[in-house]
């Protein structure tokens, strides 16, 4: 919650401290604010229940729906833990994956972590994600990440089919296993769809700025070829070197964008008719994926 945001005329209030104004309304009771002051510099006008009103600074109340929180926040429980312990896939995407890295290139890992059950029973609740932007890591819970990978999203898939594991527990070879279950013709959608999205606000950047991105203009160019790839092969191609040369041109502002929108267009076309002829179901295996997140589930109780 932002401190310093002024909360508005009608917002339920609890009370921190003791109030003696025209009656005594002991730490934790409840009123609503009738008048707000222009800043937090100055105090609000609290009315309780009895009818009776009082002067309140913004430290001496709490948004009522903020104090029924208190308890249930997950910080002070996960402080026990260090949720890296639980990673149990751990592997390299990005630049250095696709065979496009430089000396300037960081190295990104990315994965999946599975807490014990308990916590996930707990009232307090998981992260989605764990993020580390120090050291390019990033590691989805295992549900989320089943999730984005049955809706297609391609740095989820690109982990699956990245040839640089460096870890990876038994349970996560079972899915390796199994990983084509993830893939269908959502990958059109998906991947057609944001870089679609993304070409436009690279148009937009050069009309307002004069200048883009030319390095996510390359891996939106890499994203179709290898979309094109998922549907004509039923395969994530994740390096692309026989592409390498090209895309670094790109990479380093060497091509135009008339050059790149002009590929990008082709390849949208190449897209569209590996789609019409593509052997890839409509969706994934819903339950397949299901039955594995359960498995995993039980293996941690």
């Amino acid at each position: 919650m932002n401190p310093n945001l002024i909360l508005p005329v009608g917002t339920q209030v609890v009370t921190r401290v003791d109030i003696q104004d025209e009656a005594l309304h002991t730490r934790g009771s409840v009123g609503v604010i009738i008048k707000s002051p222009q800043d937090n510099s100055h105090a609000y006008r609290v009315e309780f229940p009895d009818g009776s009103v009082a002067s309140l600074r913004r430290s001496e109340l709490t948004i009522r729906k903020e104090s029924q929180k208190e308890g249930l926040q997950p910080a002070a429980y996960l402080s026990d833990f260090d949720l890296y312990d639980y990673v149990i896939y751990r592997c390299i995407v990005g630049s250095k994956a696709y065979g496009l890295d430089d000396a300037n290139s960081d190295i990104d890992r990315r994965g999946i972590y599975l807490p014990p059950a308990d916590m996930h029973w707990s009232l307090y609740g998981l992260p989605e994600q764990l993020d580390n932007k120090d050291t390019e890591e990033c590691y989805w819970e295992l549900q989320k990440f089943l999730t984005l990978a049955l809706k297609a999203n391609p740095n989820v898939l690109e982990c699956l089919y990245t040839p640089l594991i460096e870890k990876a527990m038994p349970l996560v070879e079972e899915l390796l296993a199994i990983r084509s279950i993830f893939l269908s013709q959502l990958v059109y959608q998906t991947y057609n769809g944001y870089v679609m999205s993304q070409f436009k606000k690279l148009e937009q950047d050069i009309r307002t700025k004069g200048e883009i991105k030319w390095k996510h203009a390359m891996h939106l160019i890499r994203l179709l070829l290898s979309g094109i790839e998922v549907l004509k092969e039923g395969f994530v191609p994740v390096r692309v070197q026989e592409h390498r040369q090209q895309l670094m041109s790109i990479r380093y502002g060497e091509v135009s964008w008339e050059e790149v929108n002009g590929w990008r267009l082709s390849l949208h076309k190449q897209f569209n008719d590996a789609f019409a002829v593509t052997s890839l179901p409509e969706r994934p295996d819903y339950e397949k994926a299901n039955a594995f997140l359960i498995k995993a589930r039980r293996s941690m109780v």
